[in-house]
């Protein structure tokens, strides 16, 4: 367990999804990728039947985690099924794998699949398999995709295909920073951080744990607090803070201890950031106004957990919203990565800070809710929208 607790999280991994025919290689590929033996193979058909996370690190890149799929061919009793789920890892993915066996014959249903990944607009590698040493006469235009072959099982030609993956992933240079651009080295930052029934017991939550490596990349100087030490914890070092990040369950509280003068924000918000478009968040907030008697709102948490006492999102924001707007609204909860629920009968849709899934996923979510009419926000902006204390908030 201690390992695990090592490890980087796996939403801010780059996501490598790896799809293909049934014993196209696909797990062979991913243990012949990581040198290791992590995924399960045989040459029976349809080993793989649900996505399997495997993490690993691929340098120069860094943390990645593979996730090795079913068969996009699998004609057993649950195929359709299988294939419906591979096809909805696309969503979590930053870059994609499809794997073709050489003696593959039917080259139509591989340009399926190349449509199918592509109009994701995700980074695409085309791997041929050379079972048995066999060459592919299969055609693939090379100046759209790259096509790299190899001999998985033996591990002939590995690295040119690892390389090639490399070439084809973005880098995150792009993607918002946590926290640099809110301070600069040699800053004190106070974090708050509750000590509640919710908060696992001998530990931090994993945002706080994140936006503290984040600041100790920064050269900044990180003071963890409760809320009621706020006060004596900024007497003793005489020196006001640069910033103070806390969890946003208590944004209404640590707002009245906190000079006006010194930046405020939550440790949702900044996932808020750069998990997905933050602003869209901010005007999906915006429409809490416009909600009336009977509205369903859905409440989205990216993991599932067992519900403690005053849970978030199951007691704590469905009261803040009907207190707030003095409607009786109806409230609805899910947890995990559900992109196939009937949207469009919500009124709003408020996620978790989204720290158990990448990017990628989160703004396919914001996209699909958009596509569907309905605004969404994040747990932090919404709680700090209705404290009224919004326009404090930086990000």
């Amino acid at each position: 367990m201690i390992s695990d607790f090592n490890q980087t999280p796996k939403g801010i991994r780059i996501h490598i999804g790896v799809f293909g025919d049934t014993n196209a290689g696909k797990s062979t590929f991913i243990n012949a990728i990581t040198g290791h033996e992590t995924a399960l193979t045989s040459p029976i058909a349809g080993t793989t039947t649900d996505p399997v996370f495997k993490p690993m690190e691929l340098l120069p890149l860094g943390p990645v985690v593979f996730i090795d799929t079913a068969g996009l061919d699998d004609k057993s009793e649950l195929g359709n099924i299988r294939i419906k789920k591979t096809m909805e890892q696309l969503a979590l993915c930053d870059a994609a794998v499809l794997v073709i066996n050489s003696c593959c014959d039917n080259i139509m249903r591989q340009q399926k699949y190349i449509a199918e990944i592509s109009a994701k607009k995700i980074p695409l590698l085309i791997v041929i398999n050379e079972i048995d040493g066999l060459k592919s006469d299969l055609y693939f235009d090379k100046q759209k995709t790259k096509v790299v072959s190899a001999n998985i099982e033996s591990k002939s030609g590995i690295d040119k295909v690892k390389q090639a993956l490399i070439e084809i992933i973005p880098t995150a240079e792009s993607e918002p920073s946590l926290t640099g651009n809110l301070v600069n080295e040699g800053d004190f930052v106070l974090l708050v951080a509750p000590q509640n029934v919710q908060a696992p017991k001998g530990r931090l939550i994993l945002p706080e744990v994140q936006v503290i490596r984040d600041l100790l990349d920064n050269n900044c100087v990180v003071i963890t607090a409760a809320l009621d030490n706020i006060t004596s914890v900024m007497e003793k070092f005489k020196c006001k803070p640069t910033l103070v990040v806390t969890d946003s369950q208590i944004f209404k509280e640590v707002n009245a201890i906190i000079p006006e003068d010194i930046p405020l924000t939550s440790f949702s918000v900044l996932m808020a950031k750069v998990k997905g478009d933050i602003l869209g968040f901010i005007r999906g907030a915006e429409k809490i106004d416009e909600l009336c008697d009977g509205d369903k709102v859905l409440i989205m948490e990216s993991c599932s957990h067992h519900a403690m006492k005053d849970d978030i999102a199951r007691v704590k924001i469905p009261s803040l919203l009907r207190k707030y707007t003095g409607k009786n609204i109806e409230v609805q909860i899910v947890s995990g990565q559900q992109f196939n629920l009937n949207f469009s009968e919500y009124k709003l849709a408020i996620h978790c800070g989204g720290c158990m899934i990448n990017r990628k996923a989160m703004l396919e979510k914001q996209r699909i809710l958009k596509s569907k009419g309905v605004p969404v926000t994040n747990f932090g902006i919404a709680i700090a929208y209705m404290n009224k204390i919004l326009g404090r908030v930086c990000f």
